[in-house]
């Protein structure tokens, strides 16, 4: 038995153990927050596991059918990418750019944090269905004070394989490569399945692989995944194969591990300590560093203290 198969899962062991000559897959339950009104199954981070790759926050909202209207306040940033995969619904942006833009299904709306910026989201009148993949992914510590800026990708490239569909959301796959703007090695797939199939997916090695079913369940061996509960795949394998059942859509993630410390707190991500302390004085003190965002009538938010 090597020593990696003994070790916890607390975000520093990237390997999954092996038994018997099988990579192992870690399955992580989600816990239910409140985003804006809404309950969200968020997978990470959580202590079993904090990041994949260098994502580091995964919210699956939904599917919400005539629920309350989202409404999350005015807010910062800093240190990441905020990342918003759209389903079913609409959802306003607004930020502190001055952007403004609504998100409709099959697109992405992405914000660079960087050296801070604030933004709201707000249900879009008239749509009470909402069905999304909210992450953040962190900027590599090269790449923690790039300047702020909005994208939004309303077009991503989709194929059909093996009786699946896919669209590829950021990254590359096989020949495929997505638009969207990224700071270090990053993949992720949005998988759906009509009927039942199975898929064998290319891996690479040196990437950490997250996958979380969005609708219905799918099969790896002999364990099945549903409800939102995440299976961590690790490093090091150069193929997965899936069985899906009818009508399941999945989302795989991943990437290369960042080579330094991230630590996250509220809304922050950053690469000390010190990075998240002067970012919430900052927001506390209505610095000039977290322009107003224009077009929003609501509360702004406020974090809790610093625990350290």
């Amino acid at each position: 038995m090597s020593q990696m198969q003994t070790s916890p899962f607390y975000g520093g062991p990237r390997e999954c153990p092996v038994e018997d000559g099988r990579i192992q897959i870690q399955q992580i339950a989600p816990k239910i927050s409140d985003v804006g009104g809404i309950p969200v199954a968020r997978a990470i981070p959580q202590k079993p596991r904090r990041l994949i790759g260098p994502w580091c926050f995964l919210d699956h909202i939904g599917p919400v059918t005539d629920g309350p209207l989202m409404n999350v306040g005015e807010h910062p940033h800093i240190g990441l990418q905020t990342f918003t995969w759209m389903l079913e619904g609409e959802i306003m942006h607004r930020d502190s750019l001055g952007s403004a833009q609504v998100i409709r299904p099959r697109q992405v709306n992405l914000m660079t944090a960087g050296n801070g910026i604030a933004h709201t989201e707000e249900s879009v009148e008239g749509h009470r269905t909402m069905h999304a993949v909210q992450l953040w992914i962190a900027l590599p510590l090269e790449h923690k004070d790039t300047a702020p800026r909005f994208d939004h990708y309303p077009q991503l490239p989709t194929w059909q394989e093996a009786g699946a569909e896919f669209t590829l959301l950021i990254g590359s796959w096989k020949d495929k490569q997505a638009p969207t703007l990224h700071f270090s090695p990053v993949v992720a797939l949005d998988i759906f399945a009509a009927e039942a199939t199975q898929l064998t997916l290319r891996l690479v090695p040196r990437f950490e692989y997250g996958l979380m079913p969005l609708e219905g369940r799918f099969d790896i061996d002999d364990e099945s995944f549903d409800n939102n509960n995440l299976a961590y795949l690790g490093m090091l394998r150069e193929s997965v194969t899936l069985d899906l059942h009818p009508g399941a859509r999945i989302l795989l993630i991943g990437g290369a591990p960042l080579a330094d410390t991230v630590s996250i707190w509220w809304n922050f991500v950053g690469h000390s300590k010190e990075d998240i302390a002067s970012a919430q004085a900052d927001w506390e003190a209505k610095s000039p560093r977290f322009a107003t965002v224009l077009g929003y009538n609501g509360k702004r938010l406020m974090p809790p203290p610093i625990p350290w």
